[in-house]
């Protein structure tokens, strides 16, 4: 997270909250449109402004732990706005219903081997042949994800059928696609891009099926999701994608956005090796949403979670792990309006996170967020009085903070977040500037490596020569000389 630009970071697993009455069927071993997302535009305020506010600090990014943590099945779950909300009681199926469920998770898995075998072949009509006829606006969606898909430089793409949602499809639902039957269930869906990711990104998909005339064939892929659960990028519109020496930028909107922003991100690769060093892969990929709902579909977030957040780093991954594959998401209103130096500054921040395995890491986080500013700033200069401005004006109010910021102090809706990032950047630049920033790196590694509660206060001990307490006490001269306090 990088207080240019706003937030919280998530660290772990966010579960998928699915309805109680999802039925586990067996898995079958494997070789709708896009769900309507409103948007209303406001104003675009000038660049000066905006940079202002990042000379400021006033933006803060965000560091996303992996989207989902596999299906969990939760009773009560919220689901979409055109589901039911209340649970459901689940009746035991008989052995007949079983089986049917069964022969729907056959048929279903054999419409999803077809269409991965169709994304590797780049088949386009074969993809096409697995979609419901009578699904007319589906087809559309269909021709725009194999599209995408094509555009991607896939390494992996599996569709793999896990459940059936037993209450997915309201009766009006079902009649409205006719057919001898239809059905919701999710699916777990693998993408590997070439070059980039160590590990395929996974993500849960609703996706309804429906047979007719002895065929099955899917309907739709944005039937009923669940809250916290996240969307495809190559399933919420159509893809422009550009690649620099070091960098995939794949944007919702024109090539011309996408293009511009492979030099930027080379360089944050670039002004993070620097610091970090050389052993991490170099390599980020950046989203780029058209809209903010778009954003908070790739991220399953609420509406208006993001808004003042400028980027988010997030791994694909159904959990925390060092190869998981990450992303940074782009905000796309504050991302407009940072201009060269703010974007630079917040890329350099958020591939501070993408090299440092921040989803994934147990340091704290004004470690992670301190360290990544460090980074940001020491590739971008900002001046001390700008960018931390709102944590001197309280320390000469006499309000020195009196630890180290906690993690709820990086809470989106923390009244003092700008505070929180400023000391914690400053914290890190302390390290730095008594004993070097190599040290800094060392500490940062240390807490990272370290499998134990005590690996915080281990690794001032062995790093740094001094307890927490002691370098608070430094840290607290440190901020009031510097405030002129």
């Amino acid at each position: 997270m990088s207080r240019l630009t706003g937030a919280g970071e998530q660290r772990g697993a966010e579960v998928i909250d699915e309805h109680g009455d999802t039925v586990p069927l067996p898995v079958v071993p494997s070789g709708g449109d896009p769900e309507k997302l409103d948007y209303h535009p406001g104003k675009s305020r000038a660049v000066a402004p905006i940079l202002k506010k990042v000379a400021l600090g006033l933006a803060v990014c965000l560091v996303a732990g992996a989207g989902y943590a596999g299906l969990q099945y939760i009773a009560n779950a919220p689901a979409g706005p055109n589901t039911r909300g209340s649970h459901q009681p689940v009746s035991t199926p008989s052995a007949d219903q079983a089986q049917a469920g069964v022969q729907r998770a056959v048929a279903g898995e054999a419409v999803l081997q077809k269409m991965a075998d169709a994304v590797a072949t780049d088949h386009r009509s074969e993809f096409l042949n697995t979609i419901d006829p009578n699904s007319t606006a589906f087809q559309a969606t269909a021709r725009m994800i194999f599209g995408n898909l094509s555009t991607l430089p896939l390494g992996t793409f599996q569709l793999r059928y896990v459940s059936e949602d037993a209450s997915g499809l309201t009766p009006d639902r079902k009649l409205e696609l006719g057919g001898t039957q239809a059905w919701l269930a999710q699916v777990e869906v693998s993408w590997q891009l070439s070059g980039f990711d160590v590990t395929p990104a996974r993500e849960t998909l609703p996706v309804t099926f429906v047979t007719r005339d002895g065929k099955t064939y899917a309907a739709s892929f944005s039937e009923r999701f669940a809250a916290g659960q996240r969307r495809p990028v190559w399933a919420l519109g159509p893809l422009e994608m550009a690649k620099g020496k070091r960098s995939l930028v794949i944007g919702l909107g024109s090539a011309t956005d996408a293009k511009s922003y492979v030099p930027v991100a080379d360089k944050a690769v670039e002004s993070v090796s620097k610091v970090w060093g050389k052993k991490w892969r170099q390599k980020v990929i950046v989203y780029l949403p058209a809209r903010q709902a778009q954003m908070e579909g790739i991220l399953g977030a609420q509406p208006n979670t993001y808004t003042q957040i400028a980027a988010v780093t997030m791994a694909e991954l159904d959990q925390p792990a060092a190869n998981a594959p990450v992303r940074i998401v782009a905000n796309p209103k504050l991302f407009e309006e940072l201009g060269k130096q703010g974007r630079r500054i917040v890329l350099t921040h958020e591939t501070t996170h993408v090299a440092s395995n921040a989803t994934a890491s147990p340091v704290p986080l004004w470690l992670a967020e301190g360290f990544a500013d460090y980074v940001a700033f020491t590739a971008v200069p900002v001046q001390d009085d700008s960018a931390a401005k709102e944590l001197f004006k309280a320390v000469r109010a006499g309000k020195v903070p009196a630890t180290l910021p906690t993690p709820e102090a990086f809470a989106a809706s923390a009244a003092d977040l700008p505070q929180a990032y400023e000391s914690a950047w400053l914290a890190n630049r302390l390290i730095a500037e008594r004993e070097g920033q190599d040290k800094l790196v060392a500490f940062y590694r240390a807490v990272d490596r370290s499998g134990s509660t005590t690996g915080l206060a281990d690794a001032f001990k062995s790093v740094l020569g001094m307890t927490e307490a002691e370098f608070v006490a430094q840290w607290q001269k440190y901020l009031k000389r510097l405030a002129g306090a």
